[in-house]
């Protein structure tokens, strides 16, 4: 019994890994838009009615894909920070990048977990508790998602920190997750590049490195 069970669980398992990849594929292709439940389970080769006995919605599969991107960001942001073979600036540069090469090679995934929530009460506002909220993706399960957008902020928030100190590091990591961000959407809409403005994300980021870096007093 026990091991029908378990092959039962490990089945399951499968399924949902396979439409959660068939609707990260669907997104990097066509945006939210193409992501439907119909057509992930057709991408993914399962039955007709298994999408909707493992999701809700097309909110809770897009929810769980953002959660997953997230904890991804967030292990490599991880990896820097304990990377005893890397400078505190070095580390910082590499969690920046690792948020922009997300808008480089996934731009519909990158706006999705970017997207503006919209105009709801007690959603909008500064500092980085905000940015924790704001950073979740679609709803249908957004306690999930917070927690791996927080993960990554606390990751991100703990190289900050190495080189401004923990009292500085909110108002620079609000200051540095906002400039990467309007660097990977310049970059994204073509309206940055060495022929208009005469540098390029990965300078910009340098410098963002270096003036944080200054500001601390550290290498």
């Amino acid at each position: 019994m026990m091991g029908v069970m378990a092959t039962r669980a490990e089945s399951a398992a499968a399924t949902r890994r396979a439409l959660l990849d068939a609707a990260a594929e669907l997104l990097d292709l066509g945006g939210p838009e193409a992501v439907t439940l119909r057509e992930v389970g057709a991408r993914a080769g399962v039955t007709r009615g298994a999408p909707y006995r493992h999701f809700a919605g097309k909110d809770s599969l897009l929810t769980a894909v953002a959660t997953e991107s997230w904890e991804r960001i967030g292990d490599r942001v991880h990896a820097l920070r304990t990377d005893p073979a890397l400078s505190a600036s070095e580390k910082l540069r590499g969690a920046l990048r690792a948020l922009i090469d997300v808008g480089r090679d996934q731009p519909h995934l990158y706006q999705m977990l970017f997207r503006q929530r919209g105009d709801r009460p007690g959603e909008r506002g500064e500092g980085m508790e905000r940015v924790r909220l704001r950073l979740c993706g679609p709803e249908g399960d957004p306690a999930a998602a917070v927690r791996a957008a927080g993960r990554f902020q606390d990751e991100f928030l703990a190289i900050v920190a190495t080189l401004v100190g923990e009292r500085s590091a909110p108002h620079y990591g609000a200051l540095l997750l906002s400039s990467a961000h309007g660097i990977a959407g310049m970059e994204l809409s073509g309206h940055l590049g060495p022929d208009k403005w005469r540098t390029t994300a990965d300078e910009l980021v340098d410098t963002l490195v270096r003036m944080v870096a200054d500001a601390g007093g550290t290498t």
